[in-house]
């Protein structure tokens, strides 16, 4: 178990992937290098990052990497077009998260870091036919609360309320 960093979260991701993608395996994760890549390495996964490119305007850089399967976290969010990147994938496994809308907080807007920004909360139904829409095919999936210890209405929906939904899929051969 990590006890440091979001660990609930970070937790549950790591069972998520371990699951759905036992180590060995080599992976290209979306995103700069962060605290989650040394989690993955020290479980046993070969863990590549991209490079802060924007995914938006160079969808095109996933097809640079030879890997076992391409993982997202809390990515997809960020970007205006996240249908250019799932296409531009060329292995045959994801392993994905992103944050769920909630009818009781808005969609988080950085005011000081460009980056830092979502572009979609989006519902599951809409990531689910977002992957299905761009080749994908759902093999697994589940849905996790963001518990958070602060005081109020908002952080005791957050005990009850799924926060994070995970997505295990592989390319539709059909497509």
């Amino acid at each position: 178990m990590y006890t440091h960093l979001p660990s609930y979260r970070y937790n549950k991701t790591i069972d998520f992937l371990k699951r759905v993608l036992p180590p060995p395996a080599t992976i290209l994760d979306l995103g700069i290098r962060n605290p989650f890549s040394e989690i993955m390495e020290n479980e046993g996964y070969k863990v590549y990052n991209t490079e802060g490119e924007d995914l938006d305007i160079v969808p095109e850089i996933v097809k640079t990497f030879k890997v076992d399967a391409v993982t997202s976290f809390e990515i997809f969010e960020h970007l205006l077009n996240p249908y250019s990147v799932l296409k531009e994938i060329n292995c045959d496994k994801l392993v994905t998260t992103v944050p769920l809308n909630l009818w009781f907080a808005k969609a988080y807007r950085s005011k000081t870091d460009m980056w830092d920004r979502h572009y979609h909360e989006f519902e599951d139904w809409q990531f689910d036919w977002l992957l299905e829409k761009s080749g994908w095919e759902i093999k697994d999936q589940e849905k996790w609360i963001s518990p958070v210890n602060k005081i109020g209405f908002r952080p005791i929906l957050r005990r009850f309320t799924p926060r994070y939904y995970a997505i295990f899929a592989e390319k539709n051969k059909k497509i």
